[in-house]
């Protein structure tokens, strides 16, 4: 707060900038409101980049006003600087919303992310004499949409897509009411003047089911088994009845979507505590206005159908966070699975048209509403890690809100990100627009949604950038986007190095840690794939000081979705090994082993790779619990879970050095263990323990050298790998011991959705210099 007040004098007047998330979250009302109270006059407005108040009174009521404005602003808004400057008196009476200004191009201002039904607005929704009752698009200044309405800013209505719907003559009357919650709510509607729901058959050519209550319609299409396409906030969710095996696994075969776990949607905290174990963390997270997915340990009486999430004993698992999911789910009477609408792989559709093109082969009828979708959002999926919430896709909720560099990019700039699980960051002075998760780069339409998308934001917060970021990869479609973007400069970014600098800069430092970067694939310096990598590294470069024993990738990238494979990669190495990795190649087709063999041979398309996603798919393989992937990191979560909760002594995993000197961690003693333990007769769930122990043993062993020999006492942990809570929190308190402070991702996940915002901050630093 700068601070300018000009004395003691009888009247004073005073002009305010606030900046922050301060439009679109019912500031302007409360400013009003608050000016009222304390008999104040004047005006506040939107402008591009900020709110102005011009505000004048005694001394004694303008510090009543000043304190209250800081301290009891509304839950969404967030202010992030209050500049004060004395000004001449020139308001003779009142106070009032004055019309916003919108030319103002250099401003950027911070727009809210959707959030969750407010409590008030719930209540209303419920209320059998409320003119709302169980009308689907309640809300207030306190809640609904935002970022998937907003066209262009400073936020008012005719700048977002409820333009569309004229008040009626009572919610024109709630919107000029100083004193009412909707006081200038740009979403404000009724029944009578706002959007509206239809039931559609999913023949694009049909027309409209006339039903007198579509939600009712839906809802027992819904009970009978079939699958409703459910048009949302930020696009379509494919919903089935989730206590129906049947019916769930019809989505599966539908969707394409064969094995990997779909998220289930229920009403209220109860009913969520009756499928799965919550603890005060989880609970505030599904109450919480952001309303993300939350991994949860299911229940054995949870009822949910076991196709819901097969071979996991965790559930994705939300509450209803927008009314028309409330009053649907309240119909039903039962979880639902609420996936997103979209055929495997491609973006979720958002148009009413798009959608019943699109995914007329998997939905059996369409529940639609007429309120345009201006953004494509995600929802966002959290898990608690001993208490931490630790992101594992930040879209709904969170997304659009910047994060702070901790260095200023000098000149404005654009970070595009990885191919797999991709964003991108736009970076102006200290602000970091990280976009909400945008997905694999492998076909098409994805790659139109990001380009859409970047150019969405670039209009939105006024960024014109002049420098490209990019993965050091040559062959990922990121980096052609870069280049397609012609501008001046294009910055490459070491893969692992921006996942460690992704963790410092969220935790503000810019000073060398020991970074531990575990993930699938990276493309590393020297021409190999790079996936286990402990770093010493600033923002500016760093390294290479330990890493695991590379193996044979036989297939490339097709090892992902064959664990097998990667075994059949490290047995190459120690081919006396091979009554250990038997398991590994039960069920697998002697011709492709054949095949696989041959390629390692003659080192045709087998890269050489030290990934530790590899070792956890080669892991899983040796035990026989995964030698076929249907979906990327299935082996891996089907190890944590088969792991549990079990206490298990670490195996044989030895730390040497390689030729050039670097710490070298070699698997596979840890891997012929693991095969020696299965034939022994020792269960696979306490071997999985057993791996899980070993590999955070190694790990920090290996960071505490690292550690000691750089005269650090920070690591950073980042990297796909440390999705799993096991590994993160037993590598977490391991170092910990060992009195080194350690950092984990909390507002990115460790994934490759952090990438680009790890590649802005080391492109902000290089530029600094």
């Amino acid at each position: 707060m700068t601070a300018g007040l000009p004395g003691t004098a009888e009247r004073v007047a005073l002009l305010l900038h606030v900046r922050g998330v301060v439009q679109g979250v019912g500031f302007r009302p409360f400013v009003h409101r608050l000016a009222l109270r304390e008999g104040l006059r004047g005006w506040v407005r939107n402008e591009s980049g900020e709110v102005r108040i011009a505000i004048e009174g005694t001394y004694e009521r303008l510090l009543a006003f000043l304190t209250a404005l800081v301290h009891d602003s509304p839950p969404l808004s967030r202010i992030d600087s209050l500049e004060i400057e004395p000004t001449d008196p020139r308001h003779p009476e009142g106070f009032e919303i004055a019309v916003s200004l919108t030319d103002q191009a250099e401003r950027r201002q911070l727009i809210a992310p959707d959030v969750a039904m407010c409590p008030a607005c719930e209540s209303e929704l419920v209320e059998p004499g409320n003119r709302r009752f169980r009308y689907p698009f309640i809300t207030c200044t306190d809640c609904g949409p935002r970022f998937t309405v907003i066209e262009s800013m400073p936020y008012d209505r005719e700048r977002t897509s409820m333009r569309a719907f004229t008040q009626c003559s009572d919610c024109l009357r709630e919107y000029t009411t100083p004193w009412d919650r909707r006081y200038h709510s740009e979403t404000n509607s009724c029944p009578a003047c706002g959007p509206r729901l239809t039931l559609l058959a999913a023949d694009p050519g049909s027309a409209p089911q006339v039903r007198t209550d579509p939600i009712a319609s839906a809802a027992r299409l819904l009970r009978l088994g079939l699958i409703v396409a459910v048009r949302g906030l930020g696009g379509f969710h494919l919903a089935v009845d989730a206590t129906n095996d049947e019916a769930v696994r019809r989505l599966r075969r539908r969707k394409g979507r064969e094995r990997k776990p779909l998220a289930v949607m229920v009403r209220t905290l109860d009913d969520a505590r009756r499928v799965a174990v919550i603890g005060p963390t989880e609970e505030r997270l599904l109450t919480g206005r952001e309303r993300p997915i939350v991994l949860l340990r299911r229940l054995p009486q949870s009822g949910l159908a076991a196709s819901v999430a097969p071979g996991l004993t965790d559930v994705g698992l939300m509450t209803a966070y927008t009314p028309l999911h409330h009053v649907l789910l309240d119909a039903v009477q039962r979880p639902l699975v609420m996936t997103s609408g979209n055929a495997s792989e491609e973006p979720i559709a958002t148009g009413v048209d798009e959608a019943r093109q699109r995914l007329r082969d998997i939905a059996d009828a369409f529940l639609v509403h007429d309120r345009e979708i201006v953004a494509r959002y995600d929802d966002s999926v959290v898990r608690v890690v001993e208490d931490t919430p630790v992101f594992l896709r930040r879209a709904r909720g969170y997304a659009p809100l910047p994060l702070e560099l901790p260095l200023a990019a000098v000149r404005p700039l654009v970070a595009v990100g990885p191919h797999l699980k991709n964003t991108f960051t736009l970076a102006q002075g200290r602000t970091a627009w990280v976009s909400q998760h945008i997905g694999d780069l492998d076909d098409l339409e994805t790659l139109e949604y990001f380009r859409r998308t970047l150019a969405e934001y670039r209009r939105l917060f006024g960024v014109d950038p002049d420098i490209a970021v990019r993965d050091a990869h040559p062959g990922y479609l990121s980096t052609r986007v870069a280049d397609e973007l012609g501008l001046e400069h294009v910055i490459s970014v070491q893969h692992h190095h921006a996942h460690i600098a992704a963790v410092a800069a969220e935790h503000g430092r810019t000073d060398r840690v020991v970074g531990v970067a575990y993930d699938g694939t990276g493309y590393g310096d020297d021409g190999t794939v790079w996936g286990a990598e402990v770093l010493v590294a600033n923002l500016a470069g760093y390294e290479r000081v330990g890493h695991l024993t590379a193996a044979p990738l036989p297939g490339g990238d097709l090892a992902i979705r064959r664990p097998w494979r990667a075994a059949l990669g490290y047995l190459s190495l120690a081919p006396e090994a091979a009554s250990a990795f038997a398991r590994a190649f039960h069920g697998v087709d002697p011709a492709e082993r054949e095949l696989a063999t041959r390629q390692i041979e003659r080192r045709l398309n087998a890269p050489l790779a030290s990934s530790m996603g590899r070792l956890f798919d080669a892991a899983a393989a040796v035990l026989g619990v995964r030698g076929v992937a249907h979906y990327e990191g299935q082996a891996a979560m089907e190890l944590e879970a088969l792991a549990g909760e079990r206490v298990g002594a670490a195996l044989p995993f030895p730390l040497g050095e390689d030729t050039d000197g670097r710490w070298l961690l070699d698997p596979l003693p840890l891997l012929v263990a693991l095969g020696e333990g299965i034939q022994r007769g020792i269960s696979a769930a306490d071997l999985a323990a057993a791996f899980h122990e070993s590999v955070a043993v190694a790990t920090s062993e290996l960071a505490c050298r690292a550690a000691r020999r750089a005269g650090l006492d920070t690591v950073a942990l980042g990297g796909g790998v440390f999705q799993n809570a096991r590994l993160l929190a037993a590598t977490r308190r391991r170092l910990e011991d060992e009195r080194l402070h350690v950092l984990v991702p909390q507002r990115l996940s460790p994934n490759d959705g952090a990438i680009s915002y790890g590649q802005a901050a080391v492109a902000a630093a290089l530029l600094e210099r």
